[in-house]
């Protein structure tokens, strides 16, 4: 008697061989070592299951259906595509389809130079990995199932923050799933990393009104995921949050170098990452890291988080200029965040365009959890200004630009 068909993890995927399109079939090799990569870099993704190279290859050239695919492998997504190259340049077309629908969720082409194949070939690889980590957390959470599983609360949650721009209601609808995750199994490293992040992150966006209590209880949340699991990547990404908030950039670079270690296209970490390399200091390592994460995530929901920070090094490095082109991107991609508006405010001013300050500083005002706005003298006294040398930086741009914009001291 045969066994049943295994059933499918929810978040389970199978890279399957990409079809060689060049006209030379020696050109495979290229082909197949995307494969490879990808397959690789899928599999440090945080409870994705991802089926080995080898037996996916089993499937080249054969005339099976998607489903039936799915249902041998026991996976939800299937990752087919194609490569042509030609001389010195390649195109790779990519496409992720649900395995039990057969729809397609989605689908992107590549095209470059292969001068430096090796380099193009990472560079597919990681676009690939990041976009596919975010398809997939929306189409799960997505999905109708039931309600009383914790997993279904932790997608939820995801999707709640990492696929919509950041906003007070954002965050409470993903602290409140979280919870729920929590409830539903206390011991989940998962859900209670999800939460501490969540909580911290509010506290870093300037979207809670509880930001003390938000962020003992997500201190206390951090350091109980990396007891039970000491190595677990979401632990230590959480517990870098937490030192973000609490103003230790130093403490957290480890924190998030550790994240990264497990998963190299970690987008929202290699982001942090470069927030505490400006806050400590090294505001020359910044940028190059927001710039590679826009590399690698080109159409993230969250892309604004970097168009901001570079627009802040431009800013306090007083390169007004460059900063508004940043920081309008940065507004465009998060019209409701204090922060952005906040720092137009002030750039609009140092560039001498009083009427546009004084608009940004009232939305900035509009959208703030708190009154943090109100003063310059209070704003100081909130916020974290890093190591004394960034600081003085911010006295002298940032500050100075607010008092021009309209912000009184006291």
């Amino acid at each position: 008697m045969s066994s049943s068909p295994a059933i499918a993890p929810r978040l389970s995927i199978v890279v399957l061989p990409f079809a060689n399109l060049s006209d030379e079939r020696e050109q495979q090799y290229f082909a197949d070592g995307i494969c490879e990569d990808l397959t690789s870099d899928l599999s440090r993704i945080t409870d994705l299951f991802v089926i080995s190279r080898s037996t996916a290859f089993t499937y080249r050239d054969k005339p099976i259906g998607v489903k039936q695919v799915g249902r041998e492998l026991g996976v939800r997504y299937v990752l087919e595509g194609s490569v042509r190259r030609s001389d010195n340049w390649v195109r790779v077309n990519a496409q992720l389809i649900d395995a039990e629908t057969e729809a397609h969720l989605w689908a992107e082409r590549f095209d470059g130079d292969t001068a430096n194949l090796f380099i193009l070939q990472d560079e597919i690889t990681r676009r690939i990995a990041v976009a596919l980590n975010l398809e997939l957390i929306g189409a799960e959470a997505a999905r109708s199932a039931e309600q009383s599983q914790a997993v279904d609360f932790i997608l939820r949650g995801r999707n709640a923050i990492e696929l919509r721009p950041p906003s007070g209601d954002n965050f409470a609808e993903a602290v409140g799933f979280f919870e729920e995750a929590l409830a539903l199994d206390p011991g989940s490293v998962e859900a209670g990393s999800l939460l501490a992040g969540a909580l911290a992150g509010r506290v870093l966006d300037e979207m809670t009104s509880s930001a003390a209590a938000d962020l003992e209880r997500a201190e206390r949340l951090a350091k109980r995921a990396l007891v039970i699991a000491p190595r677990s990547p979401l632990a230590h990404f959480a517990n870098g949050e937490v030192l973000r908030a609490q103003g230790r950039p130093e403490e957290a670079i480890p924190e998030y170098e550790t994240a990264i270690g497990y998963n190299r296209n970690w987008v929202e970490a290699i982001t942090a990452l470069g927030w505490c390399k400006f806050f400590s200091g090294r505001l020359n390592q910044a940028i190059p890291l927001h710039e590679h994460a826009i590399r690698l995530s080109p159409r993230d929901p969250l892309i604004g988080d970097s168009y901001f920070r570079i627009g802040r090094a431009h800013l306090v490095q007083s390169r007004t200029q460059e900063a508004l082109v940043w920081l309008e991107k940065a507004r465009s991609a998060f019209p409701g965040h204090p922060l952005v508006h906040a720092y137009l405010a002030s750039a609009y001013a140092l560039a001498g365009e009083a009427d546009r300050a004084s608009t940004e500083l009232a939305e900035a005002r509009k959208h703030s959890g708190d009154d943090r706005y109100s003063t310059v003298s209070r704003l100081r006294t909130v916020g974290y200004w890093g190591v004394p040398k960034v600081r003085a930086l911010f006295e002298a741009t940032y500050f100075a630009g607010l008092h021009k914009a309209g912000m009184p001291e006291e």
